[in-house]
């Protein structure tokens, strides 16, 4: 899916609850708890939250402060080790044309009360009114700061006692595509110095015209050499240019949340494609659209290929199916995405995975330390059923496999409504603080929220 659309719920809780005498083969990882649910998971908290944790609904145990708000449309986010925290925010189409405000793209934020709230905002990196326009990749290796704007990524020295940079980037990588459906570049940086960057894909999929009813998929699809995967670069080298001799791993159609784990693995989100019933009306009905296909977590590796565009997970049937376009049945056949590598866990359709983050820290409970906390932009395609997602959630995870249903974490964030339109803020980016709470951006009203556990472990 487009980057701000997200992925349908296959089952909800109520209706688990409605239909719990009845026989059910979807996996663990594919029905949210519901909040009494996941709120027993968690310790009764033993103290109070102050305030009403900036409109956010969490487990028992767990607290939210505003740690900023109106930053501009922030994307992904990281914490230096001494606390200073770091944010890319992004302009252009996806946003109406809507330039942020005045001042650089990168946002600093400092905390000097500890109070849970920055004290010290300041901006810096690529204005608008020198043709800048931000991004949504940030990570931090060995002392510098890395950000994507537009097509590069560069790297800034950070001052000894941190804060927002004094000299200018250094180019690193240039010349990563913009155009099409999916011009973001995400990425993160393993302790080797390893960038993995996101090249998301420029069409839904791969069609001759794109997201046009009835329209075949290029075979092969050529977007695949510089499109639909994820690029290898080296963070220790400058003036690296684009090329398709970097590619790591391909069939992703948009890997916008993306992240190392405790262990050094490299994990990826999958937004899956759009419009399956609208442009093949006489495969699917309006409902299949609704509910396919399924949003992914991939555990990737060299070499890997997902599938994308020739095949798409459907979340019913729990395996990789052939796309319409390229001579799929409406779901049954599985032509040659038998031999492509499906996900580790999945989640419902459309809900858009914007932040991925695994959880390293002490300060939350040990449990959260076995999974993965997914942040769900929110859909804008689920109809004739409501939209969904707009939430950050937990997916249990043992052996590298789901290992237990995903639960809604913090909830809330639409307000009430989920439209993206109307929403207040939508989810996106995810980061662990050094003393282990955790940080969560939003893209439509430029809040960071800070959640910290309070409860007994």
């Amino acid at each position: 899916m487009r980057d701000r659309r997200p992925i349908a719920v296959i089952v909800i809780a109520a209706a688990v609850a409605m239909a719990g005498c009845a026989r059910d083969n979807r996996p663990a990882g594919d029905t949210t708890r519901s909040g009494a649910s996941a709120s027993a998971v968690s310790a009764t908290a033993t103290t109070a939250c102050s305030g009403d944790n900036g409109g956010l609904t969490l487990p028992a145990g767990f607290c939210a402060t505003i740690f900023a708000d109106s930053v501009g449309h922030a994307r992904h986010i990281v914490v230096a080790p001494n606390g200073d925290v770091y944010a890319n925010t992004w302009s252009g189409g996806y946003y109406g044309g809507d330039k942020g405000p005045p001042g650089g793209y990168l946002v600093m934020l400092r905390d000097t009360t500890r109070d849970g709230r920055a004290d010290v905002i300041t901006r810096f990196g690529a204005t608008s009114d020198k043709g800048g326009h931000g991004g949504t990749g940030i990570a931090l290796h060995d002392g510098a700061l890395y950000a994507e704007e537009g097509g590069t990524i560069v790297r800034y020295a950070l001052p000894t006692n941190g804060g927002a940079p004094t000299a200018a980037p250094t180019t690193v990588v240039s010349g990563l595509p913009t155009s099409g459906d999916h011009p973001m570049h995400p990425f993160a940086i393993d302790s080797s110095g390893t960038i993995y960057v996101d090249l998301g894909s420029a069409s839904n999929s791969c069609q001759l015209t794109n997201r046009v009813p009835n329209s075949p998929g290029h075979n092969p699809c050529t977007e695949l050499r510089t499109r639909g995967g994820i690029w290898a670069y080296d963070a220790k080298k400058t003036g690296q240019r684009f090329s398709p001799a970097n590619r790591y791993a391909t069939g992703i159609r948009n890997a916008v949340g993306i992240a190392i784990d405790g262990d050094g693995k490299l994990w990826s989100t999958q937004h899956g494609r759009d419009q399956l019933a609208e442009n093949w009306s006489k495969l699917y009905t309006a409902e299949q659209g609704q509910n396919l296909p399924a949003e992914e977590l991939l555990s990737v590796d060299k070499g890997d290929d997902f599938g994308w565009p020739r095949c798409y997970f459907d979340g019913d049937e729990q395996k990789l199916v052939l796309a319409p376009e390229y001579g799929g049945d409406g779901g049954k056949a599985v032509g040659d995405c038998g031999s492509k590598k499906a996900p580790a866990a999945f989640s419902p359709a459309h809900w858009a995975p914007d932040g991925l983050l695994f959880y390293t820290g002490s300060q939350f409970p040990a449990r959260y330390r076995s999974g993965a906390f997914i942040a769900f932009h929110g859909s804008w395609n689920r109809a004739p059923g409501p939209q969904g997602g707009y939430q950050v959630v937990f997916q249990p995870l043992s052996s590298g496999k789901a290992s237990g249903a995903y639960e809604s974490f913090a909830n809330g964030f639409a307000g009430g409504v989920m439209q993206p339109d109307a929403a207040k803020h939508r989810p996106v980016g995810l980061a662990q603080a050094p003393d282990g709470s955790i940080y969560i951006t939003d893209d439509k009203a430029g809040r960071v929220w800070r959640v910290t556990y309070v409860g007994a472990k």
